[in-house]
């Protein structure tokens, strides 16, 4: 009878206060920016893809970038933050891990860095701050 109420405390210890490993896993699923690999990851601009160390650059600087804000979108108006009116070209980013398929647009301006971020039938939209991926954008204009 001892043992019951020992491993019943035992139990109830480990689910009130759960190992670190396990609330980082938890989170991490849904994060809105996540932290890309650059082994599953494919970076395009233009149509083009980048090389090896552009692309582990441009990983590693999306992966720096400060969270600024989530752009909320309303039914029926994603296409228009998946293919919006301007003439800035997005980075593609394609993220392939397992059977989840994940793609981020990632358009730069002069104070901020816009993502799109497109998961099966979701979109969503949101705001970094990077300094480093805007200078990235600016040295790939010759790219065009």
């Amino acid at each position: 009878m001892i043992w019951i109420l020992v491993v019943f405390g035992i139990l109830i210890k480990v689910l009130m206060s759960p190992p670190s490993a396990v609330v980082a896993w938890l989170l991490s699923k849904f994060e809105l920016h996540q932290k890309l690999d650059s082994k599953d990851v494919t970076v395009t601009f233009n149509g083009k893809n980048l090389e090896e160390e552009e692309k582990n650059k441009y990983t590693e600087y999306f992966n720096e970038a400060n969270f600024l804000k989530k752009h909320y979108i309303f039914p029926g108006n994603e296409k228009l933050f998946l293919h919006p009116e301007t003439n800035v070209k997005p980075f593609v980013i394609n993220v392939k891990s397992g059977k989840k398929d994940v793609n981020f647009f990632v358009y730069s301006s002069d104070n901020h860095v816009d993502v799109v971020k497109q998961y099966k039938e979701k979109v969503v939209s949101y705001s970094l701050s990077s300094d480093y991926l805007q200078k990235f954008t600016l040295s790939t204009k010759g790219l065009n």
